[in-house]
């Protein structure tokens, strides 16, 4: 048995018999899986069309109602629109439908939205406005949101928005809302007092306003009385059936009146009224009178209040006629004294300067104010404004010069005193002070200090005087007398030439030392004036050489070397002159023998000058202090006279130019003077002179 099975089974799994199993297995799951696929695709379409028939049914009735279907993807975040044939008909994007609407109450929609996506609320209701109209005005929606369709695992795929416009219910509401507060506002208005008598005459409503106006403090007393409408003191007493729409003022002095006001409680306590009243009947259809109704109100103390309102008119009128007389004598004042009042404003950062109380003259930014100032106030200028812009409690006080110029051409100074003025909680609003024009004193300050600095120079001149007279000039003059004394002794009439001689010599030492103190004095106190003007050097060069080198020894050669037949330039003549022939003389004065060459030229706005010697020349240790005055070398002998250097070089300075020395002692020494000028003319010629 069991052997046949195997056999059995070997035949069932044979491999022939095994390919064809599979195929027919095959064959079978496909023709099901499409038979599957058919069933689903229909049951698919069949459902879509269902539901865009669904869609179309609810557009329909959404339509009726002034609503609007929407379908919100949550993926792609787009807004999708059903028409009223259940079709998508719009689709907008986030930008594009936020565009519609108001964009805070937006944005209560988009959080509304989000919250559902994440599942922290299952529905919501939202008011949203939509974007203005021409006409200022803008629609409202209502918008219900809630879960459409969701996918697997709960995921929201679809959010079902349902747009309500309720714009014409809400302008609805606004406007009873509206008419509901005026009337309301009219009803409870405690301004008028409100009276109604019936057809008979008899007093049957009254407010409360009225109750009070009489005198009474329960209206039920007035209502229970039979109070007759001829009994009203404000009624003019026409027949009641007559009566037609009447307004009247009443006064009545309630003290002296003899008729009985019941009406009024405690008339005769009231003293003088003043009342309006307005008195309509109300008739029916028909013409017959229902009623009569009496509107009005005490005005006595209005009446009071305008009497004294025309008294206190009248103390206002001459108040402000003297606050005009005040205003117009400040103003003259500040127009004589040339002053201007300042407002500063630290909140819009703003100066306001007023020619008077009346009128602003200027509007300042803190810019215009900084510019206002001259370079070197500037800095003063900002931080009095960063002073008060921090609304410092503390006055400021600030002094500058503005580039301003007034008729004179003189700078314009303003002193600004400005104090903080406090609102009513103890701040800091703004700064008020004036602006005085100080220039005129600035100008008298300024001409002292001139004056003051004239007479220091003088005081100066005096001490440069004294001293230099002191230091140098006793040699010479103690030669001089000394010599004198000699002629009175007993002496060789052979030696008084020779007294005669040295007499004369120092004389003529001690007066160019005279000299040389005088000029260097005024030198100091720069009391020499130059006077540039056109004139040949060429022509004065040589001679201005030869006068200083009128001493010089005989075994020294003088070379004088000019390469210009003609050579006009724009110097001062005179002091140009002192200058080479002081140099010449110096150099005189080092060399014995040897040689002296002097020469110039002029090169590109500079005329120079070089003297050369070949002299003893000055020791490597007095060289740098050649130009001081009275300076000696290492022999104790001065440097030519003691100023003629210094003065060389304090005049070479104050014309612009410069002067060098180069000297070695044993070898000689250089001078090089360089003085800037023009030349008008420049003629060279080929020979030098000698």
């Amino acid at each position: 048995m069991s052997e046949q099975v195997v056999q059995t089974i070997g035949k069932l799994f044979d491999f022939e018999h095994m390919t064809v199993y599979v195929m027919a297995a095959f064959l079978i799951g496909f023709f099901l899986l499409l038979f599957y696929n058919f069933i689903y695709h229909y049951r698919e379409v069949d459902a879509k069309t269902q539901g865009l028939s669904q869609y179309a049914r609810l557009s329909l009735v959404l339509q009726t109602s002034k609503l609007r279907l929407c379908f919100y993807n949550v993926q792609r975040r787009h807004y999708l629109f059903i028409n009223e044939n259940g079709e998508y008909s719009k689709e907008y994007n986030p930008i594009e439908f936020a565009e519609m609407f108001d964009r805070d109450d937006f944005e209560q929609l988009r959080k509304s939205i989000f919250d559902i996506c994440e599942h922290r609320i299952r529905t919501a209701n939202v008011r949203v406005r939509g974007t203005l109209k021409e006409d200022g005005t803008c629609d409202v929606f209502d918008f219900s949101v809630s879960v459409a369709r969701r996918r697997k695992r709960s995921e929201i795929e679809d959010l079902l928005i349902i747009q309500h416009n309720v714009t014409d219910e809400v302008r609805r509401r606004e406007t009873v809302k509206q008419l509901l507060l005026r009337y309301h506002t009219v009803f409870n208005s405690s301004v008028m007092d409100m009276v109604f008598y019936d057809q008979f005459g008899v007093l049957s409503d009254i407010n409360e306003k009225a109750c009070h106006q009489f005198g009474y403090k329960n209206c039920e007393d007035l209502l229970t009385g039979e109070f007759l409408l001829q009994q009203n003191p404000f009624y003019n007493g026409t027949d009641i059936h007559q009566l037609e729409n009447t307004r009247s003022t009443s006064i009545i002095d309630f003290a002296k009146s003899h008729t009985p006001t019941p009406l009024i409680h405690d008339y005769e306590q009231k003293g003088v009224m003043y009342y309006e009243s307005t008195f309509n009947p109300i008739r029916n259809a028909k013409g017959e009178l229902i009623g009569v109704y009496m509107a009005g109100r005490n005005v006595t103390e209005m009446v009071e209040s305008f009497h004294h309102q025309q008294e206190g008119f009248k103390k206002l009128r001459q108040m402000t006629k003297d606050i005009k007389t005040y205003i117009k004598n400040v103003n003259y004042a500040l127009q004589v004294s040339d002053v201007r009042l300042v407002n500063y404003i630290p909140s819009s950062h703003t100066m306001e300067i007023s020619v008077n109380i009346n009128e602003t003259q200027l509007h300042l930014s803190q810019l215009r104010c900084i510019r206002l100032g001259s370079p070197r106030f500037r800095r003063t200028i900002s931080s009095a404004l960063n002073r008060m812009d921090h609304r410092t409690e503390l006055p400021l006080h600030v002094l500058f010069e503005t580039e301003i110029r007034d008729n004179q051409h003189r700078p314009i100074w303003l002193l600004f005193n400005m104090v903080p003025m406090k609102d009513a909680e103890g701040r800091v609003e703004r700064y008020f002070g004036m602006c005085r024009n100080m220039t005129q004193m600035m100008e008298t300050e300024r001409r002292l200090a001139i004056e003051t600095q004239k007479a220091q120079e003088t005081e100066l001149l005096k001490q440069a005087f004294l001293t230099n007279m002191s230091y140098e000039i006793r040699t010479p003059l103690n030669t001089v007398v000394g010599f004198a004394e000699l002629f009175e002794s007993e002496h060789d009439e052979a030696d008084e030439p020779l007294f005669v001689e040295e007499i004369r010599r120092n004389s003529n030492n001690l007066l160019s030392l005279v000299n040389d103190i005088l000029f260097l004095s005024r030198l100091d106190a720069n009391m020499i004036e130059y006077k540039q003007e056109e004139a040949d050097f060429a022509m004065f060069f040589e001679s201005w050489c030869q006068m200083g080198l009128v001493n010089v020894s005989p075994e020294v050669k003088v070379v004088v070397e000019n390469p210009f037949e003609r050579l006009v330039v724009n110097i001062d003549t005179e002091h140009v002159g002192k200058v080479i022939e002081k140099l010449c003389a110096v150099a005189v004065s080092y060399t014995e023998k040897g040689s002296i060459h002097t020469k110039c030229e002029y090169r590109k706005g500079q005329l120079s000058v070089v003297i050369e010697d070949t002299g003893r020349g000055i020791d490597e240790k007095t060289l740098p202090h050649v130009f001081e005055r009275f300076v000696r070398d290492n022999g104790e002998e001065l440097c030519g006279t003691g100023l003629d250097l210094p003065i060389v070089h304090t005049l070479v300075q104050q014309m612009g130019g410069s002067v060098e020395l180069q000297s070695e002692a044993g070898k000689g020494t250089t001078v090089w003077v360089i003085i800037p000028c023009e030349a008008s003319v420049i003629e060279r010629r080929r020979e030098l002179m000698v």
